[in-house]
């Protein structure tokens, strides 16, 4: 299943928002394709306000990815729980997807800007 991942540079600046507020913005995103979902935008960790995530405790495993660890997003008035996920020892070869987060649709928008 690894070999029907393919992992490219996200093309332009790509935008991560949630509760009213940007949460990162970058130009060095990775876009995965999967067979054929929808394509997930990744965010290299450093271009992503870490100070408004807070790691959860919850963990999930995929055998293609290896395991990740969510991230709950603190808003103004809400917690938004499990919003985002990053591997942080992906599998090898994945390797490029280490200190990148991803965000789930329903949780956060993320966007070409």
């Amino acid at each position: 299943m690894a070999d029907q991942l393919k992992i490219r540079p996200a093309e332009g600046k790509w935008t991560v928002r949630a509760g009213g507020a940007v949460l990162g913005e970058s130009k060095s995103a990775l876009e995965v394709i999967e067979g054929n979902r929808a394509p997930v935008i990744y965010f290299p960790k450093g271009d992503v306000a870490m100070a408004f995530l807070d790691k959860s405790d919850t963990i999930t495993t995929c055998p293609y990815r290896g395991e990740a660890r969510h991230y709950s997003i603190q808003t103004k008035s809400t917690v938004i729980e499990d919003a985002g996920y990053m591997y942080d020892a992906p599998i090898e070869d994945l390797a490029a997807l280490k200190d990148h987060l991803a965000f789930y649709a329903e949780k956060a928008t993320v966007a070409r800007t």
